[in-house]
C-alpha cells in the first residue's frame, strides 16, 4: 500500500502534534509535582489517618443526623488531647528531672555506690564494668572526662533526636486537621478513588483496588498502635512492680516511641542501667532486666501477627511490604510498603489468571 505525499507529511503533522501535547503534558506534570511535593508528607500522612479513624466517624455520625463536619471535628479535638496531654506530662517530668539532677549535682551530695564484688565475674564484660563502675564512684569527675568526647556526641544524637521528633509531632498535628477536613468529606473522596483506581486498573478492578488498599493501611495502622499499647503494658506494669520513679510517664512513653516505630530500648536501657546502678546486680534486678528487655523486643514477634489482619492478601506479603517500606522511606513508608506490594500482588496474580486457552484446557480436562 503506497502512501501519498500529501497523506505522509499530514502523518507527520499529526506524529509533530501528538510529541508536542506529550511534552507540554510531561512539563506540566513536572511541574505540578514539583509545587506539591514540599507537602507530599503531610499529605500521605493526613490521607493514612483518615482512613484509619473514618471508621469512628461512621459510628458516630449516626447519633449526629449525619453531620460530618462536626463528628470529624470531635475526632480531631479528642486526638489532639489524647496525644498532647501525655506529651506535655512527659515533658514536663523530663524537665523537672533535668532541674534535679542539675540541682544534686551542684549540691555535691550526688554519689554512685561503690559495685559488688561479683560484678568481676559477669563473664565478658564483668571486669570492665566492674572497673568503670568503681571509678565512678570514687572519681565521677575524672571519668567524666574521661568519655568528655563520646558524652558530647551522645548528647548531640539526643538533640538532634529530640528536634526530630518535635519537628514530626508538629507535621503530625497539621496532619490531623487535614485528615478531619478529608473525614468530612469522605463518602466524595471514596468515589474519587474508586475512579482514580477504574482509570488506572479498569472499572473491572477499581472497587477490589480500593477496598484493599483501605483494609491494608487500617490493618497496619491498628497493629501499630496495638503493639506500642501491647508493650507499654508489659513494660508499664514492670516499672510500677520495681517501682521506678514516673513509671506511668515512662510507659506513656514507650506507647510514643512504639508509635513512632521506634525501638522500646531507647527508655528501657536507661532504666536498666539506673535500676543495677540504684538497687545493685541481685537476682530481682537481673529478672527486672531481662523481663522488659524481651517486653522490648516483642514487637518483633506481634507484628506478624497482627500487620496482616483482614488484609485479603497473605500475612507475609503485608509484613515484607512494612518492613521494606520503613528501611525505603521511614515510618511513612511503614504504610506505603504494604499498600504497593498487595496492589502489585492481586494485579499479578489476576493476570496470571486471566488466561482463555488455559481456562478451556482444564474445562476439558475435567470433562
Amino acid at each position: 500500500m503506497l502512501i501519498s505525499p500529501t497523506g505522509s507529511r499530514s502523518l507527520s503533522r499529526e506524529l509533530l502534534d501528538v510529541l508536542i501535547r506529550a511534552g507540554l503534558v510531561a512539563v506540566l506534570a513536572v511541574f505540578c509535582f514539583r509545587i506539591f511535593v514540599p507537602f507530599l508528607n503531610l499529605m500521605v500522612w493526613a490521607l493514612i489517618l483518615a482512613i484509619t479513624l473514618y471508621p469512628l466517624q461512621l459510628r458516630l455520625r449516626r447519633h449526629f443526623a449525619g453531620r460530618d463536619g462536626l463528628v470529624a471535628t470531635m475526632i480531631i479535638l479528642v486526638a489532639f488531647g489524647v496525644i498532647l496531654v501525655p506529651t506535655y506530662l512527659l515533658g514536663v517530668a523530663i524537665a523537672d528531672s533535668i532541674d534535679h539532677m542539675i540541682a544534686v549535682l551542684r549540691s555535691g551530695s550526688f554519689a554512685i555506690p561503690p559495685p559488688a564484688e561479683s560484678v568481676a565475674s559477669w563473664p565478658l564484660v564483668g571486669p570492665r564494668v566492674h572497673e568503670l563502675w568503681l571509678q565512678a564512684s570514687t572519681n565521677l569527675t575524672g571519668l567524666a572526662q574521661r568519655f568528655a568526647p563520646q558524652v558530647k556526641d551522645a548528647g548531640l544524637a539526643v538533640l538532634g533526636t529530640l528536634t526530630g521528633l518535635g519537628a514530626g509531632l508538629l507535621i503530625f498535628f497539621f496532619a490531623l486537621i487535614i485528615a478531619g477536613i478529608f473525614m468530612a468529606h469522605g463518602e466524595k473522596g471514596h468515589r474519587s478513588a474508586v475512579l482514580i483506581a477504574s482509570r488506572i486498573s479498569g472499572p473491572e478492578n477499581a472497587l477490589e483496588i480500593t477496598s484493599l488498599c483501605t483494609t491494608t493501611v487500617r490493618a497496619v495502622a491498628q497493629g501499630v498502635v496495638g503493639i506500642a499499647f501491647i508493650q507499654m503494658l508489659l513494660i508499664g506494669v514492670a516499672f510500677v512492680v520495681m517501682g521506678i520513679p514516673g513509671a506511668g510517664l515512662l510507659a506513656l512513653a514507650v506507647l510514643l516511641v512504639g508509635v513512632m516505630q521506634l525501638p522500646a530500648t531507647l527508655i528501657t536501657a536507661p532504666v536498666i542501667v539506673f535500676v543495677i546502678l540504684t538497687q545493685g546486680a541481685n537476682a530481682s534486678t537481673i529478672i527486672f532486666s531481662v523481663y522488659i528487655l524481651v517486653a522490648g523486643l516483642a514487637d518483633n514477634v506481634l507484628k506478624p501477627l497482627l500487620l496482616g489482619r483482614g488484609v485479603a492478601v497473605p500475612m507475609p506479603v503485608v509484613l515484607i511490604g512494612a518492613l521494606g517500606g520503613m528501611v525505603t522511606a521511614g515510618v511513612i513508608g511503614l504504610f506505603i510498603g504494604p499498600v504497593m506490594l498487595a496492589v502489585g500482588y492481586k494485579l499479578f496474580w489476576r493476570w496470571v489468571k486471566e488466561q482463555p486457552e488455559l481456562e478451556r484446557v482444564e474445562q476439558q480436562e475435567r470433562s
